[in-house]
């Protein structure tokens, strides 16, 4: 889930903010509807130049009943240490990770690479290759994504979450090429969002193209499908979640 100003918002490619609603009632809806995690960014953080909204993160994590990545604005250790103490699991980053690599290792030693989610958000160039952008997807980068994937793994990473930025908030379906890639790049789990559209957008990130989890927004914001419906999707192609025949 994204937010910017309290409010919980979703675009398309990164752009056209449209509020959706309040974070902390959306954070109550999917304690009760059977999500395995939540991951909650901040995309105003970065780009403003901002600190983390600690504040609005003690409220998520007193709701919160299931395991938690924070992202927005982490650029220290020191906000990594006092996101996880107001009841973070993991916490996000990109445009920090991208300007000091060096976080990416101090924090796995310090807290353990199961803490250390980095976020990559992929652009397609003209020549073929995806590239990474930071600031919420508004500023380009010379890092190729593929690079800098290999690259965090080596640095104590634990887990990646790829979004093909162009895609997000379409409902077209994940870019299973840049997923498979990815994927078959690094051996850390790769969480593939941006642009779920369908239940086998989810199963094929898994089977076809590699994916260790998968996440969406625009789905269960604009449409009438639940997690528990794509739980049991998954668990018919023999992928297992938690509580996924829960209630049958």
């Amino acid at each position: 889930m994204l937010w910017k100003n309290i409010g919980l918002v979703k675009g398309v490619g990164f752009n056209s903010w449209r509020r959706v609603g309040s974070i902390l009632p959306a954070v109550k809806v999917y304690n009760t509807r059977q999500v395995d995690e939540m991951i909650i960014v901040d995309i105003s953080a970065s780009r403003d130049n901002n600190q983390p909204d600690f504040e609005m993160l003690s409220e998520i994590a007193h709701e919160c009943f299931v395991p938690l990545t924070f992202g927005g604005g982490i650029n220290s250790l020191e906000h990594i240490t006092k996101s996880l103490r107001l009841g973070a699991d993991k916490i996000a980053v990109n445009t920090a990770a991208l300007a000091n690599p060096e976080l990416i290792t101090k924090a796995s030693e310090r807290f353990g690479s199961q803490c250390v989610v980095v976020s990559i958000d992929a652009i397609m160039h003209e020549d073929g290759d995806y590239y990474c952008y930071t600031h919420s997807g508004s500023q380009p980068t010379a890092y190729k994504v593929l690079e800098w994937a290999k690259e965090v793994e080596k640095l104590g990473a634990g887990e990646i979450l790829l979004t093909d930025v162009e895609l997000d908030g379409s409902m077209k379906g994940y870019n299973q090429d840049l997923i498979r890639q990815v994927s078959s790049a690094v051996s850390i789990p790769v969480i593939a969002s941006g642009g779920a559209g369908n239940l086998n957008d989810f199963s094929t990130a898994i089977l076809e193209s590699g994916a260790s989890a998968v996440a969406a927004a625009s789905l269960f914001h604009f449409t009438q499908l639940t997690p528990l419906e794509i739980k049991r999707h998954l668990a018919s192609k023999n992928i297992m979640t938690r509580n996924a025949l829960v209630n049958g």
